[in-house]
């Protein structure tokens, strides 16, 4: 049975995840930044030390075995150019820790234990899927910098782990949404610009949960071994590449 370490699996996209995972019979250890469920672990990852206690804590629970690693956990809060110097730099530092930082040590952890059970004759390999975004491609807007360039880098993370590992089994992938939403909700698509918005997708809609879900249950479970270091997009052709 493939056990997988979630990230950021109580709402939207994780949630969404989890559910299909499971579907497929896969155990699903989750994650947020508070929580009394007891499958899923409770880590701040605005602690420099709550990557490394999450991981112990899955691989504890998993009984010693980790398949897969899901990057989802993420911050998008907006940081205006115009907010004082202390406050800018803090809502940066915390953007790249949550959705950056914490995704690296994460996917450290992991390359490190697939190498130590392929070194002990065991089975090797594992597959990480990294949830970037769209912004990591085309940027976002002007009170998101910090958010577009911790996407951006876990772009080119993902390109480096699939390049260096995939020769011990140890695979890559990324999946790049644009805006998603739960319920097609009015004041969701207010706060990000409204009919403008959609304007800018030829889809016409924003993607749903589910759809981003079935793409991590993809990667996670069923892509072949050659996509890895393959990009998936799911912006609804707002960006094309």
């Amino acid at each position: 049975m493939t056990c997988i370490l979630l990230t950021g699996s109580s709402r939207g996209i994780g949630a969404a995840a989890r559910k299909l995972l499971q579907g497929r019979g896969a155990t699903v250890i989750g994650h947020a930044t508070g929580s009394d469920h007891p499958a899923t672990i409770a880590a701040d990852f605005t602690d420099n030390e709550a990557p490394q206690r999450l991981w112990q804590a899955a691989l504890d629970q998993a009984g010693g075995t980790i398949d897969v690693l899901v990057n989802n956990a993420g911050l998008f809060d907006a940081n205006p150019l115009d907010c004082e110097d202390a406050e800018w730099l803090a809502a940066w530092e915390d953007t790249l820790r949550i959705n950056l930082t914490a995704a690296a040590q994460l996917s450290r952890f992991a390359v490190r234990h697939w190498q130590e059970r392929g070194a002990k004759g065991a089975q090797g390999g594992g597959r990480i899927v990294h949830v970037a975004s769209r912004a990591g491609h085309r940027g976002d807007s002007p009170a998101h910098w910090h958010y577009a360039a911790a996407k951006g880098g876990m772009l080119a993370m993902h390109k480096t782990i699939a390049r260096q590992y995939a020769s011990e089994g140890i695979l890559s992938f990324a999946i790049t949404p644009g805006f998603t939403d739960t319920a097609m909700a009015g004041d969701y698509l207010e706060s990000r610009g409204g009919p403008g918005l959609l304007a800018d997708i030829p889809l016409g809609r924003v993607a749903e949960p589910e759809e981003i879900g079935k793409l991590i249950e993809f990667c996670a479970l069923d892509a072949p071994a050659s996509l890895t270091g393959a990009t998936l997009d799911a912006n609804g052709a707002s960006y094309v590449r």
